[in-house]
């Protein structure tokens, strides 16, 4: 460690989880998690509707400063999400259009950041997702400190070097790699009961008589 500064190694992709994860919703994923995990004040800056599954790349950062973002960028690989912790500050942007340019080079995915980003257009027009705390066109610091691949905290939210990071309009969840084939079955499964669900309202033959057990059993 130099002057506050950490660069760890990055953990390795865990892609069977990614696929187990893939094309379901945030919110399905944090209903089967027991509604517990998500992120709180992050919003896509994106108007176009989006959405997410890979590897977390972690970084923490002081309000304001991007170094240890930029080296992070540089440990990209295809697949992966970076996560950045800038402390919810929002009074300077931590990225913008050069450096989501680069990390889609890199076969980056996405940008979670707990700070402000700037050039929103930009990731609009590049279809690039990225959810953010807010928006703010003056530049950052760059002098550190920071880390790289360390457990960070996003609106709110836990996350670890590796997790698998699901997002979508709605906002974001993080799973482990060890939990992710177990909640990607019990997500599939809510999913299709949603479905089903949605077909009987359609049909008008869903029923909500749960409503009135559940309020018997409190006594009304």
């Amino acid at each position: 460690m130099s002057q506050g500064i950490i660069v760890k190694p990055r953990v390795a992709p865990y892609v069977a989880g990614v696929e187990a994860l893939r094309n379901l919703s945030a919110s399905v994923v944090s209903d089967v998690t027991g509604r517990m995990t998500g992120t709180v004040g992050l919003h896509p800056v994106n108007r176009s509707p989006v959405s997410v599954c890979g590897n977390a790349l972690t970084v923490k950062v002081r309000a304001g400063d991007n170094l240890l973002v930029w080296k992070a960028l540089d440990m990209l690989l295809p697949g992966d999400v970076l996560v950045v912790d800038g402390e919810g500050d929002v009074s300077r942007a931590l990225v913008g259009e050069i450096m989501m340019k680069y990390a889609r080079s890199k076969g980056a995915l996405a940008f979670v950041m707990d700070a402000a980003v700037r050039d929103v257009d930009a990731f609009e027009a590049g279809k690039f997702p990225c959810w953010a705390r807010g928006v703010n066109l003056r530049g950052p610091y760059k002098d550190g400190p920071g880390a790289t691949n360390v457990p960070v905290t996003v609106g709110g939210m836990v996350v670890h070097p590796g997790d698998i990071i699901v997002g979508d309009s709605d906002g974001l969840v993080a799973i482990a790699p060890a939990d992710a084939l177990e909640i990607g079955r019990k997500a599939h499964a809510k999913a299709a009961a949603e479905a089903t669900m949605m077909a009987e309202i359609a049909s008008g033959t869903h029923s909500t008589a749960w409503v009135d057990v559940a309020l018997k059993h409190k006594g009304v």
